[in-house]
This record gives structure tokens, sequence and C-alpha cells, in this order.
């Protein structure tokens, strides 16, 4: 932000302290995700976007999810996601969505990594933590319901440590940070929303930019920011991630019915952009190109980690953009498009046709 531009968080909250509207009272709430990737685009030097590969990207993913008829839809055929739709599949949903986050492992050989093991069947990565949680309620552990989460009155820490249990020696990565949030949320949520998730989702009147508003502000840790360039810039990876599964399971109807969910960003983690690289869209300097395939960890809230994030945005609102020039009629938003970029990324995985890794990141944000 220059010295000539306005702090309009800062102006907003003069206005309320006066009693002034600022003839915003029927202002679209927004979540300044979109423009603040834009300005992390304009100003990255170590991550770059490739115009000729992000053109081509757009024609590959779209022509791709024409042939698997990919859609919303495609979200419940994934034989971990809950199926029922009611106010027990919105709980699972947010739980879900709560714990959303980091689960590569140091190790080299898969079948030393986290894993949970269910129904026969054993999980890694996101679909451990989804396995966990089925295989908590069909244990009568009843971790979705949110008096659960409250620390006096619900599961000990011994309980929660028990449910993400692994089957192998590796333990579910930043599990006490986990069970912060779950306390954390459990806490809030019986303070100021009844202990009732739907609760929440009622007060944002079928807004997708308003819920993911309201989880930021209300919940801590849902508000995922950084600073760039000496200027906050928003991410908020699992407040919107939470809004498009309820999109994407309730099929846009009751509890996923938005009437703007085009303000819903891709999702930024760390396994879109990895295939945003391999797709051709995104360059990396090389000083960054031998932190991300040496394997080295890159900080939380660094520089380089927000540009990766920040472009990751930017690249799949054009490729978005692109589809909508070429196909005016397609039924295409980001995330849509995120969704189809991690199944087909981990496609690769099991496949073992990775051609480049994700960067490596420990953090509660994704």
């Amino acid at each position: 932000m220059s010295d000539s531009e306005p702090d309009e968080e800062l102006l907003e909250l003069l206005r309320k302290s006066l009693g002034i509207n600022g003839g915003n009272a029927n202002k679209v709430p927004d979540t300044k995700v979109l423009k603040d990737a834009e300005y992390i685009y304009n100003h990255s030097i170590d991550v770059a976007l490739d115009t000729h590969g992000t053109k081509a990207a757009a024609s590959t993913i779209w022509q791709l999810m024409q042939e698997k008829e990919y859609s919303f839809k495609t979200w419940s055929e994934h034989s971990l996601h809950p199926k029922s739709k009611d106010e027990s599949t919105v709980n699972f949903i947010f739980l879900m969505d709560l714990l959303n986050f980091c689960f590569w492992s140091e190790q080299s050989d898969h079948t030393q990594r986290f894993a949970v093991e269910y129904q026969g069947c054993r999980y890694t990565g996101y679909w451990s933590l989804v396995a966990a949680i089925h295989r908590a309620l069909e244990e009568a552990i009843l971790i979705t319901t949110p008096s659960s989460w409250v620390e006096d009155t619900g599961y000990s820490d011994e309980v929660w440590r028990h449910v993400f249990r692994s089957a192998t020696a590796e333990p579910i990565p930043l599990l006490d940070e986990r069970i912060r949030c779950i306390r954390e949320v459990g806490r809030i949520l019986a303070a100021e929303f009844e202990a009732s998730v739907l609760k929440l989702i009622s007060e944002a009147n079928h807004s997708a930019a308003t819920l993911v508003n309201l989880l930021v502000s209300h919940l801590p840790c849902f508000n995922d920011t950084a600073i760039f360039e000496s200027r906050p810039v928003h991410f908020h990876k699992r407040a919107q991630i939470f809004v498009a599964d309820l999109w994407a399971c309730f099929e846009g109807q009751s509890f996923g019915s938005f009437h703007d969910m085009d303000k819903i960003t891709m999702f930024a983690d760390y396994r879109i952009p990895q295939m945003l690289h391999s797709l051709g869209c995104l360059r990396y300097s090389p000083s960054l190109e031998n932190q991300v395939r040496s394997l080295k960890e890159i900080e939380s809230g660094c520089s380089w980690e927000v540009q990766l994030r920040g472009c990751s945005i930017w690249c799949v609102e054009l490729i978005r953009g692109e589809i909508a020039r070429r196909h005016p009629k397609a039924e295409i938003n980001a995330v849509l498009i995120d969704f189809f970029l991690y199944d087909s990324m981990k496609e690769k995985e099991l496949e073992g046709t990775e051609t480049t890794p994700h960067h490596r990141t420990r953090s509660m944000w994704y």
C-alpha cells in the first residue's frame, strides 16, 4: 500500500466509531482474497505466471473436465465424503475443514508415513483425516458434535490423540495445534453461536463471502493472513474450503446455497501450486526452484511462501477467466478448478508421475 492509498479497514473502523455507515449499508461482501492475490502477483519476484502455459492449461483443464463430466457432484462421489444431507453432515464438514491442514511427511517411504486404517484400507494425507473422523464415529466417539470440542465438558486430549492414532510409527503432524483449534472453536461457538455451526451459517444469509468473513472474524484459527511488502494480505484457505465443501456436498441447495460463489477463490495450499508448476503455469526463480526441489522447508509467512500462495490464486483466476472467455455458457468457478486440480495431483501421486515436488511449509493454515 502506498502512502497515498487510504487504509480501508481503518476508515471503516472510524466510520463505525462515529456511527457513520459511509454508504456501505448495501455494500457487496468481499473476502479481499482475490484482490490481495493480484497485489502479490504484481509484486512477486520469485514466482511468475507463464501466459502461454496458463492459456494452454485452461484448454487442457476444460477438456478433461468435460471428458470426466466433472462438476460439484463429483465431491460426493469420493467414497469417504459424507452422503447424508443434514445437520450431522454440516458438523462433519466443519470439523473436517477445521483440521484440514499440513499432512505432508518427511518420510520418503510412503509405507512409513502417517496413515489411518479404516474398513480394511489405509489412508494418507487429507483422506487420513476424513477416515479418522468416520472411524471415531463408528467407535461411538461423537467428535462431530460441537459440545465435544469444549475442553471442560468435551473429550479429553487423550481421546483426541486416540482418534488420530496412526497405523505407522509417524504421528499426525501438528496434533497439538489441531487440538488447540478444536478447543478454541468449541469455546467460541458455545459463547457466541449457541454451540451450533448452523447458527453461524445462518448469520451469513446465504452469502459465501459473508460466511468466510464470519469465520475469520470470530474464529482466530481460520484467520489465514500474512504480511507481504509491508501490507496485510488475506488467504483464508480453510474458511473458503468450508464454504466450498458445503456448496458441493449439498449441491448448491439447503445449507450449501450461496448466491455469490464467485467470491470464493482457489484454496492456497501446497498441492495446487505443485500442479500449476507441473502444467507450466508457474515459474520459480532459481533460488526458490532449488529450495522446492531440494525438499527444504519454507517458513510459513515468508516472502517465498506468500508468493507461491498468492500467485497460485491469481493463476487459477486467470484460468477461470480464459475458460469463461472461450466457453461463455460454461458453469465454471475457481472452486471447481481447485477441486479438479487437487484430484488430478493426487492421481499423479498415486501413479508416481509427479514431475516436481510440492513446497514444504509446516503451517496450520493449510
